[in-house]
């Protein structure tokens, strides 16, 4: 038997079993147990007690039931509960030295007591430890080793020896090596898988990148792990983190991870991704962006942007200062005073901190507010113009007409009155001596 003894792994320590499993236990609780301990072993398992059935080095053992007893010779020992089946074997050994490591699951963290068991008659020997054949730094002690705690890497192979006095006190004789042990270190079965996002909250703007990572509230060892969205089976990456280098805005959704150390397998609380859209194309209505009302008309400016998540907040600039917020400019009745430019900022931002803020700036409005008696006045200039242009336009035709006449005049007064044109041969008026100019005036 020696060099086959077992550490006792228990599946309900390291909550890996999904179903009961029957259960060996020693009292006292360490492994390989020594006869000159007295040790007792329970069966535990599904099933009443008394249909307990026990096997010894591998055969049929005594009467069916009871659930314990107490050992009495060394051996390997089984025993069997209906509906939980065979439980491992706990070996029971009578020989000197024994090491002993506790009877029960070593976990990463764990603190580990060494034991070198001899009989009463040989407690004065010198110890000596070992792992994988090699001297741990302990060397040449009366005592057990000094608690240790266990690591990953501690898994391996253990031994003790002993040196006892020969019968003068004076030499030592030869070193007796113990059987070994087999230690396995497990990693802590995990549990309670959170997720964590950078940047922080799972807030991230359009085209950033988004880094999501898993963490275990307790738990050691290799784990796996999956990622998923919306709860879809098709896993979007493995491994402890999922990047997105540019987010887009159909990124946004709940995202899972899914961890397993081979045996079980947990699910995160789902982690909200946000893809903040920034604001942009702010636009002031009514335009056009020069616009002129009369004093006493109701003004009402309103902002709108084009793109831009949620929610998206709106600033008022009165040539350059800030006069109200929100999406809405009421002026009221307008006043001359009201006159001037005006400008919309709209924002929005990452997180509950603004630790990023977005801006958009509309372009201006120049709003030109005359006064009440401004509307006569300007009807009054433009009958005058009207009226003006009228005189002008007679004045002209006038002139015209004038110059056509007096040019007439001028023509006439031209012609001598002693030398009177002759008709053409044959004209009546030749032969009555009537002038060309006369007959040309009757």
């Amino acid at each position: 038997m020696a060099g086959k003894v077992a550490l006792l792994l228990w599946a309900q320590t390291l909550g890996l079993a999904g179903a009961q499993t029957t259960q060996l236990l020693v009292e006292p609780p360490w492994t390989p147990a020594v006869l000159w301990d007295q040790v007792t072993l329970t069966c535990q398992g599904s099933g009443p007690a008394g249909a307990t059935t026990w096997y010894k080095d591998g055969q049929h053992w005594g009467p069916r039931g009871p659930d314990h007893f107490t050992v009495t010779s060394s051996g390997s020992y089984e025993c069997d509960r209906p509906g939980s089946g065979l439980s491992p074997p706990v070996h029971v050994v009578n020989a000197t030295p024994v090491l002993q490591v506790p009877a029960r699951a070593l976990l990463e963290g764990d603190s580990l007591t060494l034991r070198c068991r001899v009989r009463q008659q040989e407690s004065d020997a010198l110890k000596r430890f070992y792992r994988n054949g090699k001297d741990l730094r302990w060397h040449f002690v009366r005592t057990d080793l000094p608690p240790f705690t266990l690591q990953l890497n501690h898994s391996g192979r253990y031994s003790c020896s002993i040196a006892r006095r020969s019968g003068s006190w004076i030499e030592w004789l030869p070193w007796i090596e113990s059987a070994p042990v087999t230690v396995t270190v497990h990693g802590v079965p995990f549990s309670g898988v959170s997720l964590w996002a950078q940047p922080p909250g799972g807030q991230v703007a359009l085209g950033d990148r988004l880094v999501l990572s898993f963490a275990v509230a307790v738990g050691t060892g290799p784990l796996s792990s999956t990622w998923h969205r919306g709860g879809s089976g098709t896993p979007l990456g493995t491994g402890p983190h999922l990047e997105l280098h540019h987010v887009g805005d159909n990124d946004s959704g709940h995202y899972q991870c899914r961890v397993s150390d081979g045996d079980s397998v947990e699910e995160s609380v789902p982690l909200n991704v946000t893809v903040l859209v920034p604001v942009a194309n702010a636009t002031i209505t009514p335009g056009p962006l020069s616009h002129q009302v009369h004093a006493g008309d109701p003004v009402t400016l309103r902002c709108s942007v084009q793109v831009g998540s949620a929610p998206v907040n709106f600033t008022w600039l009165h040539n350059g200062q800030e006069v109200a917020r929100g999406p809405v400019l009421e002026l009221g009745n307008v006043s001359v005073g009201h006159s001037g430019t005006y400008q919309c900022v709209a924002t929005n931002q990452l997180g509950q901190d603004g630790h990023r803020v977005f801006q958009a700036l509309s372009p201006e409005l120049a709003l030109e507010v005359t006064p009440q008696g401004h509307r006569g006045t300007v009807v009054a200039v433009n009958v005058g113009r009207t009226l003006l242009f009228l005189v002008l336009l007679l004045a002209v035709i006038g002139g015209c007409h004038w110059w056509h006449r007096r040019a007439a005049r001028k023509s006439q007064d031209r012609v001598p009155p002693h030398c009177p044109p002759q008709g053409p041969p044959g004209d009546p008026r030749r032969a009555a001596g009537t002038t060309w100019a006369t007959a040309g005036h009757q």
